[in-house]
């Protein structure tokens, strides 16, 4: 594994800026509210020929409100994964009775720790951080999360500290997200997945803020799993951070290969559910949808068909999507969750070849001929794939106004029927054909 440098310390002394402006992305949300962050956030960084991981936790606070021992906890884990410790605090407020409480906690993990004095917003007000020698942590660097001051020097250290033998860890993994609306168990899941407290989980709705990337491995195969916050309508959006968790959720869409859209067996669909469900079509990401809270569900001997059927009611346009009923509380059938997904993975990758395509289109065709529609009528004479990751299919014809919607989805439906494309979109491009092409 790479080289890993946790940032930790208490509330609002700017670590998610800190984190933010050492990745160059803002990744973790910053608001001057404290303990927005609460669960670990990784990336990578480079700096000229090093790359390391690091990981943003959330503020370790002195009051005893819901979270803090979660996010205290969360804290350990990162320290326990991480090789070196940025200890950020207030260059502004100065010393706080809890920096002292942390540097006494960060003594006894024996990990190499780097004193970050953040919010020095000119390089004049430098000497304020020797106030800070007194924590016991040696010189400290002096930096401004905000205008990047002294971010040079605090990397010149880091990557100072990166053994030589070190290698980047890096192949491709197979990316899924976890989505849904408030409350469903999205966190509950990754837990169940990965088998430890890797998430914070509660019966709170909007306990996940941040899209938490994870790195794993199942049967022997490399995943990467994406939690992500509650998205909420549109009309219940007030919050920042909610707004920030919304945007969160679709780069976690746009970057994963497969969405796991979870819904609550003991609720049903509800509409956000199937708002949700547009915006990973919109993305065209291969898809499993999890029935989550099984266990809470009274049943006979047809009733998981019964909610299939439901459901597949509801989501008239994932009629493709496998669904998966599980109880991540219980971690029961989390396996199956994994067949779904490898499955739907290795049809959003797949290539067919060009005279398979063409077969299809013809007998398609000639089941079904094409009627008059805008005047006239759509002679299909070619189709190839064009790309993967969903499957796409350039589609020539003499002019594709005369092609119904209604036509294009029962060819589809055709080409569904002859090749496993279970789990993933297709994406059909029409392409009025000249005379000069194939």
């Amino acid at each position: 594994m790479s080289f890993t440098v946790a940032i930790i310390g208490r509330p609002n002394v700017g670590k998610s800026s800190l984190f933010n402006r050492m990745i160059q992305s803002r990744k973790s949300i910053i608001d001057d509210k404290p303990g927005i962050t609460r669960d670990r956030i990784y990336s990578k960084v480079t700096w000229l020929d090093k790359e390391f991981s690091i990981i943003d936790t959330g503020g370790i606070g002195e009051n005893n409100d819901d979270f803090n021992e979660e996010i205290k906890l969360q804290a350990e884990i990162a320290i326990n994964e991480s090789d070196l410790i940025l200890f950020v605090v207030d260059g502004k407020a100065g010393i706080n009775n809890y920096d002292l409480s942390l540097s006494k906690w960060l003594y006894k993990s024996k990990k190499k720790v780097i004193l970050v004095v953040n919010k020095i917003d000119d390089k004049s007000k430098m000497g304020n951080t020797y106030d800070f020698f007194s924590l016991g942590f040696g010189e400290p660097i002096g930096v401004s999360s905000i205008h990047g001051i002294g971010l040079g020097d605090l990397l010149d250290k880091i990557t100072s500290l990166i053994p030589k033998t070190d290698k980047e860890f890096s192949e491709k993994r197979l990316t899924f997200s976890i989505v849904g609306r408030p409350n469903v168990g999205k966190s509950t899941l990754m837990n169940a997945i990965l088998n430890e407290n890797r998430v914070i989980t509660s019966h709170l709705e909007g306990t996940t803020r941040d899209a938490v990337d994870t790195k794993f491995e199942y049967n022997n195969k490399k995943y990467m799993a994406v939690d992500t916050a509650g998205i909420k309508k549109r009309g219940k959006i007030y919050e920042s951070y909610d707004r920030y968790s919304f945007i969160r959720a679709k780069m976690a869409l746009e970057k994963s290969d497969v969405a796991l859209l979870i819904i609550d067996a003991s609720k049903g669909v509800y509409e956000q559910d199937k708002n949700i469900g547009g915006l990973i079509k919109d993305y065209k990401k291969a898809l499993v949808i999890v029935v989550n809270k099984w266990d809470l569900i009274n049943k006979e001997s047809s009733t998981m068909e019964k909610h299939k059927r439901k459901i597949k009611d509801q989501f008239q346009f994932f009629e493709y999507s496998e669904i998966v009923f599980i109880s991540a509380l219980n971690r029961k059938r989390i396996k199956n969750i994994f067949e779904s997904i490898d499955k739907a993975y290795i049809n959003y990758n797949k290539k067919i070849k060009t005279s398979t395509l063409n077969e299809i289109l013809i007998n398609a065709c000639l089941r079904n001929p094409t009627k008059i529609f805008n005047r006239g009528r759509a002679n299909f004479s070619y189709i190839t794939q064009s790309s993967s990751c969903p499957p796409t299919f350039q589609l020539f014809v003499n002019n594709p106004n005369y092609v119904h919607f209604s036509y294009l989805r029962y060819l589809e439906n055709s080409f569904r029927k002859e090749v496993d494309f279970l789990g993933t979109p297709l994406n059909f491009i029409l392409r009025k054909k000249d005379y000069d092409e194939i």
